[in-house]
């Protein structure tokens, strides 16, 4: 069973930038972040493996940035230039595979609020 803990989401200015940490109480092979807001399904907004190949969501692209620091089995997203269309619950996700299958941990969520 892997825990995920997820810090630094808030209310922000359209502009301005936030950055989210989770950390997992495990090695996680994939790590990312989803979002969900009011009345969306959740939808990925970016991941990365453990050897650090990144993949975004076109929303994300140039604006976010993913990084991971697996010695401490850490997730790191950095969000810049934030609009108003970036408000969400922001969900941590962790991929672990066991040689046979894949199982899927979620973090708490955190609320991201970008303010016009």
């Amino acid at each position: 069973q892997v825990q995920l803990v997820e810090s630094g989401g808030g209310l922000v200015q359209a502009g301005g930038s936030l950055r989210l940490s989770c950390a997992a109480s495990g090695s996680i092979f994939i790590m990312g972040w989803y979002r969900q807001a009011p009345g969306k399904q959740r939808e990925l907004v970016t991941s990365i493996t453990s050897g650090g190949i990144p993949n975004y969501a076109d929303s994300a692209k140039g604006r976010f940035t993913i990084s991971r620091d697996n010695a401490k089995n850490t997730v790191y997203l950095q969000m810049d230039s934030l609009t108003p269309e970036d408000t969400a619950v922001y969900f941590c996700h962790a991929g672990v595979f066991d040689g046979s299958r894949w199982y899927d941990y979620w973090g708490q969520g955190t609320q991201v609020t970008v303010s016009s």
